[in-house]
């Protein structure tokens, strides 16, 4: 009997764990592109789900931006019913803000949210790589902690309530290739993965190939681990934002206000994430570095100055208080 593929193997037990916690819960979908990490998490999945109880479900989202799409779709979903588990195609229109990469991703995350309504979770292939490939864009758009801590191995939307679990994320991209040569399944190649017109491909291609060459091998490892050490920090922050919070904000006129003695009393870092939560929660939107700064003055620096015109919102010092209230910037005199 052929000795099983460490590849395989790797794989399978990084499946085990994450499937783990939802043993006997039904069913669980596979987000299966086509592509090498998507194949050998389904095949995995299909070999690891029934022995905890578990059915296996994967949806073949085809966004019909290339030509073929629909040919590819139909191949992958083959390739998952020959595994012996359901397999469906789910076409979608991609339009929508933020450019075709962004809008595709929308689209493409709304159509299986949709279609694992009633699954115990989401399986996605992202890889290691992909995750140092997402810190490694943080850091050039000068993103705060929250966003350098990357993809989440587990995270439950609020929104649809549908749990996303990436159980490759501590696994290298040459071992999910590895795996689908050991099996026996051929991997669809997209052509975007290589349009270096796209900023991730040319992060992949040429910046952490680079970054390899000089300064050593391991590089997207300790991407990796960044990711994870900031990720806890920022669970951490949220903790206690949530145990702080209620004791610290009131209803104000048209919004919401904060107590300036209860954010003076806090550090900058979780003061800062106190007025982006307020603004996030209260009105919708997302402060940059330098608005925050701008009301943290408020507190920290205030010498009379007057209110500030923020993205949804304003804020004011009154009273004792960080006052935030509704109403476009541009509607104030």
């Amino acid at each position: 009997m052929p000795s099983l593929s460490p590849a395989v193997a790797e794989i399978r037990r990084a499946v085990r764990a994450a499937l783990q916690p939802f043993a006997g819960s039904g069913t669980v979908v596979v987000a299966l592109s086509g592509g090498a990490d998507s194949l050998a998490l389904v095949a995995a999945t299909a070999f690891e789900a029934p022995k905890l109880g578990l059915t296996v479900r994967s949806v073949t989202v085809d966004h019909g931006l290339q030509d073929g799409s629909a040919e590819t779709a139909a191949d992958a979903a083959r390739a998952a019913a020959a595994l012996g588990i359901d397999a469906t195609v789910v076409a979608v229109t991609v339009d929508g803000p933020g450019g075709p990469e962004a809008a595709a991703r929308d689209a493409r995350y709304r159509a299986l949210a949709q279609a694992a309504q009633g699954a115990a979770a989401v399986l996605l292939g992202h890889t290691l790589d992909d995750q140092a490939e997402t810190v490694l864009l943080g850091l050039a758009r000068g993103s705060g902690a929250a966003s350098l801590a990357a993809m989440a191995p587990a995270r439950r939307d609020e929104a649809t309530g549908v749990l996303w679990l990436r159980p490759l994320l501590a696994v290298r991209r040459e071992t999910v290739r590895a795996a689908c040569e050991a099996i026996g399944l051929t991997p669809w190649q997209d052509p975007h993965n290589s349009d270096t017109r796209f900023a991730r491909v040319r992060v992949r291609e040429r910046v952490l190939p680079m970054l390899e060459a000089e300064l050593g091998p391991g590089v997207a490892e300790a991407l990796a681990r960044t990711a994870e050490q900031l990720r806890e920090d920022a669970e951490a922050f949220a903790e206690m934002i949530d145990e702080t919070i209620e004791d610290i904000v009131q209803p104000a006129e048209a919004g919401i206000a904060v107590s300036v003695a209860a954010l003076a009393a806090n550090p900058p870092a979780l003061r800062h994430r106190i007025i982006r939560h307020v603004v996030a929660s209260e009105f919708g939107v997302s402060l940059t570095r330098t608005q925050t700064l701008e009301v943290a003055r408020l507190v920290t620096d205030w010498s009379g100055q007057g209110p500030i015109d923020l993205p949804g919102c304003r804020a004011r010092r009154r009273d004792g208080l960080v006052e935030f209230t509704a109403g476009p910037a541009d509607t104030y005199t």
